[in-house]
């Protein structure tokens, strides 16, 4: 069982930076791959960025390429997303996720992801 559990989100301007950070219990944080999901209203929710369970890859949803950034410390138990040059179009909720698949390809659908967090705002203004 993992509990996760995001923070880090809040209102910024067109063009600023935020930091999300996705605090995880569990010895084996460093087993699971884990990515970061986005909901806006009316929207599903859609697949930003993501580590294979090896850390060893990364992908990163189109929209996100080149602006955002996916790391772990595995000694914090911690996943991060780094947002620059955000956009109104970011605007959501984000959702930190955790899975147990254990393929070296990187997974982007929602259902592969066994643990979610509760979720936190990021509302950018234009």
């Amino acid at each position: 069982q993992v509990q996760l559990v995001e923070s880090g989100g809040g209102l910024v301007q067109a063009g600023g930076s935020l930091r999300l950070s996705c605090a995880a219990s569990g010895r084996t944080f460093s087993s699971y791959a884990m990515g970061w999901f986005r909901q806006a209203p009316g929207k599903e929710r859609e697949f930003v960025a993501a580590f294979n369970w090896s850390g060893g890859s990364t992908y990163y949803a189109d929209s996100v390429k080149g602006r955002f950034t996916i790391s772990r410390d595995n000694a914090k138990n911690t996943v991060y997303l780094q947002m620059n040059s955000l956009k109104p179009e970011d605007t959501a909720v984000y959702y930190c996720a955790a899975s147990r698949d254990r393929s070296y390809q990187v997974r982007v659908g929602p259902a592969y992801y066994d643990y979610w967090g509760q979720g936190t705002q990021v509302t950018v203004s234009s």
